[in-house]
């Protein structure tokens, strides 16, 4: 599959919230943020909201008060004109304060991440008297004649336990990678965290498709997704019922409140459980299962008559 047609970024943006859980709160998350005019916008900008936090979180250890990042997809070039580009970023973000100085220059990060080693841009630095130190696996920091303090992070490098969420933005996933992932994914709670995660097996799977249809035969994985999606399923049904519900009021009015609310119920209930499964659907098709195992499990899992089954498949 072509790297265009995968949309990393969103699933990047989903990773670095997971990525910095624990210190969520300290943190304000700023996607594609608009440096004055559109096409002028930095991938993410993270904000400290109070200096002395410190977090615990590896990447973040190098971050000040405003921290920009560019990321670049596996398929992008991290090369010496998107340095220069990124601290002309940041230049702009210091100079375009509500007042004089308002944001200093030595409380501004820059942060480029690319999932394998810019061997061309370390290069230069090397020629061109810049030094990288190397705190942490996968992580440099530049030295030398820089505006600005700047890291790069290279995804393929960090250590896989410590960074589920960012290192499983590749094409080149393990097949335990890819459980580990599914495991984090399924542990997920907090419904905010589990839609972040979402993101990220979303861009996973379109970037694995070899992967998944390796693994589309674990009885398993096909479980642990379709456990993953019984709470969007659920999400939908909520969500069609409260609409439902609304249209039922309306009814009332012209036929009776109590009748038209129960018709109205019953239809919200009839079109969420509809909308979920055909969402679990599309995923167990991304995931490389056929419609007729599909329709099987459903069956199964729903106790659906085959006849029942078939308007989720369209």
């Amino acid at each position: 599959m072509e790297d265009a047609k995968i949309q990393w970024h969103p699933g990047f943006v989903a990773a670095m919230n997971l990525e910095f859980a624990e210190n969520r709160g300290d943190l304000e998350f700023e996607p594609e943020y608009n440096l004055n005019t559109k096409p002028l916008e930095v991938d993410l900008l993270i904000i400290k909201k109070r200096s002395s936090v410190r977090l615990s979180n590896e990447i973040g250890r190098f971050f000040r008060g405003h921290n920009l990042i560019e990321y670049k997809s596996p398929e992008d070039h991290l090369d010496i004109d998107v340095f220069y580009k990124a601290m002309a970023y940041a230049a702009l973000y210091k100079s375009y304060g509500e007042t004089l100085d308002a944001v200093r220059a030595d409380d501004v990060t820059v942060s480029l991440i690319r999932e394998a080693k810019p061997q061309g841009l370390f290069r230069y630095f090397s020629e061109h008297s810049y030094a990288l130190e190397n705190p942490h696996r996968g992580i440099y920091y530049v030295a030398g004649n820089v505006l600005f303090p700047v890291q790069v992070v290279v995804t393929g490098e960090l250590d896989a336990e410590e960074h589920v969420w960012i290192g499983s933005l590749s094409q080149k996933l393990k097949k335990q990678n890819m459980q580990k992932l599914f495991q984090k994914v399924q542990s997920m709670q907090n419904a905010r965290e589990r839609e972040l995660a979402d993101s990220v097996l979303q861009v996973s799977i379109e970037a694995n498709r070899k992967l998944v249809q390796e693994l589309k035969g674990d009885v398993a994985m096909c479980q642990a997704l379709m456990e993953i999606m019984e709470p969007e399923i659920r999400l939908k049904e909520k969500e069609w019922e409260e609409a439902g519900i609304q249209k039922g009021i309306q009814k009332g009015i012209q036929k009776g409140i109590q009748q038209g609310m129960q018709q109205g119920m019953q239809q919200g209930m009839q079109q969420g459980m509809q909308q979920g499964m055909r969402d679990a659907v599309d995923m167990l098709r991304k995931f490389g299962h056929e419609d007729k195992e599909i329709r099987l499990m459903l069956m199964d899992k729903y106790n659906l008559s085959e006849e029942e089954s078939e308007k989720y498949f369209y």
